[in-house]
């Protein structure tokens, strides 16, 4: 999460979905009271001794509203990406199991485990909307990027908040296949029952083209 009280914006930063690119293009424009909170290639927290202790950087934003002022968190432009929900869990999947070579031997055994044995504890795992909804499920981002259109996404973004844009660098990623490959009928399907707010919220579907 990124706050910034320079250009009066909030960065949730929701995982697996680019955040470390938009990371580093943000920080060349923060002011010297702006703050971030990060644990993968840097380490910085937030002077919130509450939200310091989760050490990990994706801060939902309910959870942030808690320990800033009301005005402060209304008149912050608030925004977030989100990806397709059928190629976030490919790239969980790739990036729980580098260290192993899991994936890359045998991906549908992966896949099959956690659509069989969700890990929602873990912070990664957790659905996108969880970050950006409030607990009815409204949610409190004025706006949603895209990692499918990142680039125009965060060109939209620099301008409402009063930057100039940049290009964004590939930040953290895996090397792997065209999502649609790794999926038959019954993961399509599992999928679909883990992730389905997420699905309906942000407009997503398999696309088999």
């Amino acid at each position: 999460m990124i706050i910034s009280t320079l250009h009066q914006f909030i960065f949730a930063a929701i995982p697996k979905t680019g955040t470390h690119a938009v990371r580093r293009a943000l920080r060349e424009h923060m002011g010297p009271d702006d703050m971030e909170q990060v644990r993968l290639f840097e380490h910085r927290a937030l002077p919130i001794p509450a939200l310091a202790r989760l050490q990990h950087g994706h801060i939902s934003l309910q959870e942030l509203r808690r320990h800033v002022s009301a005005d402060q968190f209304e008149r912050s432009f608030k925004f977030a990406f989100v990806r397709n929900p059928f190629d976030r869990f490919v790239s969980y999947c790739s990036f729980v199991t580098r260290s192993n070579g899991a994936f890359r031997a045998d991906p549908a055994r992966v896949m099959t485990h956690f659509s069989r044995n969700p890990p929602w504890n873990h912070i990664l795992f957790r659905p996108q909307y969880s970050f950006i909804a409030d607990a009815d499920g409204q949610l409190l981002a004025d706006y949603v990027g895209r990692v499918e259109t990142m680039q125009a996404s965060y060109d939209t973004i620099a301008e409402r908040i009063g930057i100039l844009s940049t290009q964004l660098e590939r930040v953290n990623a895996t090397e792997r296949r065209d999502y649609r490959t790794y999926y038959t009928p019954s993961l399509i399907g599992a999928v679909e029952s883990l992730f389905r707010q997420d699905l309906e919220q942000f407009g997503y579907q398999f696309d088999p083209s």
